[in-house]
């Protein structure tokens, strides 16, 4: 009887640790779980703090959106394999537990500054395959953090706004991370090409990246933790 206690206890934790008491985000995703918006926010606040180089955080570009449409877009096998990096990382802290008495916690429920510690472990791990795995983890959130018309405007990458002709490479692929049924053009849309105007590199940027977009964009992002 009482090892049939202790059994029905384990597995109790082990599912509450896997999938309860994780915040209700406060917007639907079409992919990712409330466990796995909770694991993003919590990385994206350690690799990109608000203090760091470019002044605008992780937590404040809204990873788990570009993760959600990414994931979205890949074919269901990739898709298992990223989910379950982000399932690795979260309770890897079973077996690598972080400093203190709490360091078995989930990872997103730890305090930042044993994330901190975490990722650090990872990055700096004398194991490639850990370093290798990290790399995995970091470029999803990087490409999320890179792909905000805030940071690339910070940078100096955002795109002009301007005039683009149709080309035949058009009709083959869809927009950056979306899916071949999300092709914009066909034939009947493709134009002449480009007469060689240079881009006036004092021009206005495209709507989308222009601050009173972005400001909007960011009090969206806030709302929807």
């Amino acid at each position: 009887m009482i090892s049939w206690l202790i059994i029905t206890a384990l597995i109790f934790v082990v599912f509450y640790r896997a999938l309860l008491g994780y915040p209700k985000p406060r917007r639907q995703y079409n992919v990712l779980a409330r466990r796995e918006v909770a694991f993003l926010n919590a990385t994206a606040e350690v690799l990109f703090p608000a203090d760091g180089a470019i002044p605008f955080s992780g937590l404040e570009a809204d990873i788990p959106n570009y993760a959600d449409r990414f994931l979205s877009a890949l074919e269901p096998r990739v898709r298992l394999q990223i989910r379950a990096l982000f399932m690795l990382f979260e309770h890897v802290t079973l077996f690598l537990p972080a400093s203190g008495i709490s360091g078995f916690r989930r990872f997103s429920a730890l305090k930042i500054e044993q994330r901190e510690l975490v990722m650090q472990g990872w990055s700096q791990s004398p194991s490639f395959a850990r370093q290798l795995v990290f790399t995995a983890l970091r470029a999803v959130l990087t490409m999320g953090y890179l792909g905000h018309p805030i940071v690339a405007r910070h940078l100096n990458v955002a795109p002009y706004d301007m005039d683009t002709p149709v080309c035949e490479a058009d009709l083959l692929y869809p927009p950056v991370g979306g899916h071949r049924s999300e092709i914009l053009f066909t034939e009947a849309d493709l134009t002449p090409p480009s007469n060689g105007t240079p881009i006036d590199l004092d021009g206005p940027l495209a709507p989308e990246y222009l601050e009173s977009s972005m400001l909007d964009g960011r009090a969206a992002a806030e709302g929807g933790r």
